[in-house]
Order: structure tokens, then C-alpha cells, then sequence
């Protein structure tokens, strides 16, 4: 069978909608930091903690959604992940402080096992030679869920500066974020509706004796020789089903030793190149240029854009050129692009005169008499500058009223940031977007599949959240330069890795590749 079965892609589209779903769910937070910290009172610590509660809520579930995914199933799995996404939604958006919106978010990041487990489930319905691009399918509603919060986020934010607006007739302008955290509510609702129309993987039936209905299973998605394929799924499988000791076991074994290393690094380094600091915090980076509020969420939209068209890019791309130049071109291009961030923020300057003051004044309570030690006096690191601010106005005066700030006092080429900006997530969005999550499918053995992609999204997840928590406080202490430059430092290491150690995988049945990479 050549051509793909229209059951095969109704079903990976419908899964693949919970991509969109932790899309919007990850990035909507972006669009309500500055509310959040004046509603709560947040320091930098605890706005840290609310942007990374769901990775920290991911990092727990990932050590039992493979386990439970080989128990239970991948369909049932997902509609447990439905549920959570619905609940942390409703309870986000009702929060009255900072413990039970940073609670909310934990509970919906235990749904972004999703993350695993729906490129697992598609890789398991999917032949070898689309394989590529219908797991990428879930990557693709990941960068549609994250723009579609950007525009929601700019959206709803007009709306609260527009007096006659609906919105305004319903709540305050400072509860707008209420509103855009409860947005999830709709896709979360129909993705949870939409899972109980698809089956189980005929891979799983299998691993549960129950070839009956994995020929079954296989017959819905159009698989013409269904005997055959299931014969080549028991064959990979051998005669029974691994226990959770003897998989951990096989997983960290010589025989698995480059999967194991590979999924590990490509993990690590996604995260640790800075991806979801951009995608999380886009408004606030784009502050520290100094644009202001309005055309920081206007820039953040571009950043959903790009993404989008990468990622189709690299649907497009996968299997017909592979993973790995996908990724050495993508790696290559954040660093340039990162490096590229580090130094415009580098050579930004911040000095307040006495316009810059009274422009300040106009748009806050602030008093022009608090800035006098500061107007005036050129400072050439934004850690100097947010320190005396802080010094003259108080911690967490400065932080309310950043924004406005900076779009006051900084000098630096804006042009420069959004390039390498909008070049890295144009350069993570060809490769290491789609290109992990595919690999993770691909390069373990089916006995242990479910687990090992577990163990490695671990992993990802740790990098993840410790990336996303401390971002504020790196900001603060050692500047936006730094942070940029140690993303470019990561994305090197990762080129130099996938250089030398990884194997090119596309165009192989799951059972074929995975007895290559054994060996």
C-alpha cells in the first residue's frame, strides 16, 4: 500500500490535535505574565514558577505515560490527557492567587505527556514511507496552538482598551488574562470529543494478545494485507510482553546504547537551546528591546508565524531528505541566530531623561521625583540598569512597570533582535521541532517503545522546566546577552553530536530500524 488510507490520516490529524491543544495551552501564559505579576504581586522567582509549572507537571507525568500508555492503551491514555488540558483550563482561568494558578497549570502540565504519547500512537498507525510527515502532523498543530494564542492573547487585549468592547461589559481590563486562559476550554472540549471515534494501535492490540482486534484495527486504517503486517508486528515483538524491569533493563543495555544516547541528546539539547523561553516569554523578550506592550504581542504574532511555515517546511522536508540533514541545518542556523540576538543586546545602551521621565509618568502612577537618581546617567548593561531601578523604585514597583520603562530608556537596533529571533524559531521549527519527536517513534524497539520514549521525554521535560524557571532570574542577574550566547553554546554541542553519531532513519519499517540500530 503506496498511497496513504484516509482513515490513517483522519486518524493521526485527530490525535495530532492535542498538539494543538499544549501549543496554546504552553504559549497563552506569554500573553499574561505582565498581568499575572501586578494581579498576584509575583517576584521573579515566582513568575518563573508560573510560566514552568506545566513543564514541572510534564516532567512527573513522563515517568509513568509510557508505562501506562503500554498498560492501558494510547487511545485511552489521550482521553485521560483530554480531561486534564479541560480541568486545568477551567481552574486556570478562575484563579484567585499565585498557589492556585501555578497549582492549575502543574495539573494541565501532567497533559503534556501528550507530547509522547501521540507521535507514538501515530508512528504505530503509520507506514514507513509517510511515517515522517504524519508524526510531524502533530508537531504542525503544536506551532498552530502556539500562534493561535498569540493572536488570541492580541486580540482579547485590544479588546480590554476598547471601551465599547463586549469584553469590558463582562470584567475589569486587568482580568483580561482570565480570558485568555480560558480559551482552552474550547479545543480542549472537542479534542476530548473527537478521541472516542479513533481505535487502538493494531501494535498495542498485539502486545496485549489481542490479534483479533489488532486485525481489526489494521482493516479500519486500510491496511490491505492485514495477515501479513500482523505476522511482521508478533514476529518483532517475540512471544511476551517485557515486564517494566526487564524493559528499564533492555532499555539502558549495550544493544540499545545509541538510541538510548540519541534520544537523550536530541532531548536535552531541543530545550536547552532556549526554544521555550521564545515561545513562553515572547512578549517579555520583546520588551527588553524596548517596542513596548502593544508591539511586543504585534512581534510575538510574527514569531507564530514563522513557526507555522517552518514547521510545513519541514513536513514537506522529512522524509524525503531525512532527519538528520534537517537537523544539521537547523542546529547550524540557531547558532548564527542566537549569536546574532547576543550580540544586539550587547550593544544596547539605557539612559532616562527628563521626556523619557514624563512620558513614563503619563502612562503610570508613578511619581517623576522617584527617577531623579537615575535620570540622565547612561548604563551599558541591562542588569545595571533594572538593579538601580529597582534601587530607586522599589523591587516590585520595577517590575510592574517594566515595560514601559525600557520602551522609554533603551537604545539598541530592534531590527536585530526580531531577525535573529524570527530566524531562530524559522531554524528549531525545520528540524529540532518535528525531527525529535519523530525520532523518538522511530529508533526503539516495540517491546519497549512506550517506556524508552518515557525515560527520554523525561529528560526533555527536566530541561524544559529548569529552562523556563530560572529564565526571569538569568535575566535579571546576568542579562539578555548571556542567556542568547548559552542558547548558541548548547546549539553547537548538538551539531557536533548529530555530526558524528546520528544514523540517517527515514524510509525503514519500525521492526527493521530498530533491529539496525541494535547492531
Amino acid at each position: 500500500m503506496n498511497s496513504m488510507s484516509p482513515n490513517v490520516i483522519v486518524y493521526a490529524f485527530i490525535v495530532s490535535l492535542g498538539g494543538f491543544v499544549f501549543g496554546f495551552d504552553a504559549s497563552v501564559i506569554s500573553g499574561t505574565v505582565g498581568f499575572i505579576t501586578t494581579e498576584f504581586s509575583l517576584d521573579a522567582w515566582q513568575q518563573g514558577m508560573v510560566v514552568s509549572a506545566p513543564s514541572l507537571g510534564a516532567l512527573v507525568a513522563m515517568f509513568f505515560a509510557g508505562r501506562f500508555s503500554d498498560k492501558f492503551g494510547r487511545k485511552t491514555v489521550l482521553q485521560w490527557v483530554a480531561i486534564l488540558y479541560l480541568i486545568s483550563a477551567i481552574t486556570s482561568a478562575l484563579a484567585v492567587n499565585f498557589y492556585m494558578l501555578a497549582v492549575a497549570r502543574l495539573l494541565g502540565g501532567l497533559a503534556f505527556c501528550s507530547l509522547m504519547v501521540a507521535p507514538l500512537y501515530i508512528a504505530e498507525i503509520s507506514q514507513a514511507t509517510h511515517r515522517g510527515k504524519l508524526v510531524s502532523i502533530n508537531q504542525f498543530n503544536i506551532v498552530i496552538g502556539l500562534s493561535a494564542s498569540y493572536f488570541t492573547n492580541y486580540w482579547l487585549l485590544n479588546l480590554s482598551q476598547t471601551p465599547e468592547s463586549w469584553l469590558l461589559s463582562l470584567s475589569a481590563p486587568q482580568d483580561v488574562w482570565r480570558w485568555m486562559l480560558g480559551l482552552e476550554i474550547i479545543p480542549a472540549l472537542l479534542w476530548c470529543i473527537l478521541l472516542f471515534t479513533i481505535v487502538e494501535t493494531p501494535r498495542w492490540l498485539v502486545t496485549q494478545h489481542r490479534e483479533k482486534d489488532a486485525k481489526r484495527a489494521l482493516q479500519a486504517l486500510g491496511e490491505k494485507d492485514a495477515s501479513a503486517m500482523l505476522t511482521s508486528i508478533k514476529a518483532s515483538l517475540g512471544e511476551k510482553t517485557l515486564s517494566l524491569k526487564a524493559q528499564l533493563s533492555l532499555i539502558i543495555s549495550p544493544k540499545l546504547r545509541l538510541p538510548l544516547l540519541i534520544g537523550l541528546v536530541i532531548g536535552i539539547v531541543q530545550q536547552l537551546t532556549g526554544i521555550n523561553v521564545i515561545f513562553f516569554y515572547a512578549p517579555t523578550i520583546f520588551e527588553q528591546s524596548g517596542i513596548g506592550t502593544d508591539a511586543a504581542f504585534v512581534q510575538a504574532i510574527g514569531v507564530g508565524l514563522t513557526n507555522v511555515i517552518f514547521t510545513i517546511v519541514a513536513i514537506l522536508a522529512i522524509d524525503r531528505f531525512g532527519r538528520k540533514p534537517l537537523l544539521v541545518i537547523g542546529l547550524s542556523g540557531i547558532i548564527f541566530s542566537m549569536s546574532l540576538c547576543a550580540y544586539g543586546f550587547k550593544q544596547a545602551t539605557y539612559t532616562l531623561d527628563a521626556q523619557n521621565v514624563a512620558q513614563i509618568v503619563a502612562q503610570t502612577e508613578l511619581e517623576p521625583a522617584a527617577f531623579a537618581p537615575l535620570v540622565d546617567k547612561t548604563f551599558t548593561h541591562d542588569v545595571d540598569f533594572k538593579q538601580a531601578l529597582q534601587a530607586a523604585l522599589g523591587e516590585q514597583t520595577a517590575l510592574n512597570n517594566e515595560g514601559v520603562i525600557l520602551q522609554q530608556a533603551t537604545q539598541l537596533n530592534p531590527t536585530l533582535i526580531l531577525v535573529g529571533i524570527i530566524m531562530f524559531v524559522a531554524c528549531f521549527a525545520m528540524s529540532l521541532g518535528p525531527v525529535m519527536w519523530v525520532l523518538f517513534s522511530e529508533i526503539f524497539p516495540n517491546s519497549v517503545r512506550g517506556v524508552a520514549i518515557s525515560v527520554v521525554t523525561v529528560f526533555n521535560s527536566l530541561c524544559s522546566f529548569l529552562v523556563q524557571f530560572i529564565f526571569p532570574w538569568e535575566l535579571a542577574n546576568y542579562g539578555a546577552a548571556f542567556t542568547f550566547m548559552s542558547y548558541a553554546v548548547v546549539a553547537l554541542i548538538g551539531l557536533v553530536f548529530v555530526l558524528k553519531y546520528l544514523p540517517e532513519t527515514k524510509g525503514l519499517d519500525l521492526e527493521a530500524l530498530s533491529e539496525r540500530l541494535a547492531k
